[in-house]
């Protein structure tokens, strides 16, 4: 299965204050860190919400706007799925894909780490439209996703002592 890699990076970063993408830890913006743990679980990487790819139907539709985004351009360029995490997500399970594959499945513990197939975009486009329940577990429950258990902790940067806390300042 050809596999794109999205990095959700569309967020207003209201609770952090700034652009959370652009802040640095250990030299590196978290986008740069979000795309380095991607990296090795997809055939290419795009960052929703900025550049590569536009969030669907528009800006500030929470996470499932980026990830209709990203399955919209994995329609367009011939992916069967995308594997997501969010700008954040400084590092991830090494064997991420095997945690989630076959998808759709997302990790219990952090639902925008997913593997959802480019085929369920008509569903997650319904849901938007319908304008409901926008949590990503709605999203998943509709298309019957997998919670997968596993040990891995993903980090929570939602305000900059939450980044302090990790660069020991």
């Amino acid at each position: 299965m050809k596999t794109l890699g999205a990095v959700l990076a569309g967020g207003r970063s209201s609770r952090f204050g700034s652009d959370k993408a652009l802040a640095m830890l250990d030299g590196r913006t978290l986008l740069d860190h979000a795309l380095a743990a991607l990296r090795p679980h997809c055939e290419k990487l795009v960052v929703v919400g900025r550049g590569d790819a536009a969030d669907w139907p528009r800006a500030d539709m929470g996470p499932l706007g980026g990830i209709a985004g990203a399955l919209i351009h994995a329609a367009n360029d011939g992916f069967d799925q995308v594997v997501t995490a969010p700008v954040d997500c400084v590092r991830l399970p090494p064997d991420l894909r095997a945690l989630l594959e076959p998808g759709p499945a997302f990790l219990e513990t952090q639902p925008v780490i997913g593997l959802w197939p480019a085929a369920a975009l008509h569903e997650l486009r319904a849901l938007l439209e319908d304008g409901g329940d926008l949590a990503v577990r709605a999203y998943a429950r509709r298309i019957g996703a997998r919670a997968v258990a596993s040990d891995f902790v993903a980090l929570n940067i939602n305000s900059p002592a939450d980044l302090d806390r990790l660069t020991g300042s």
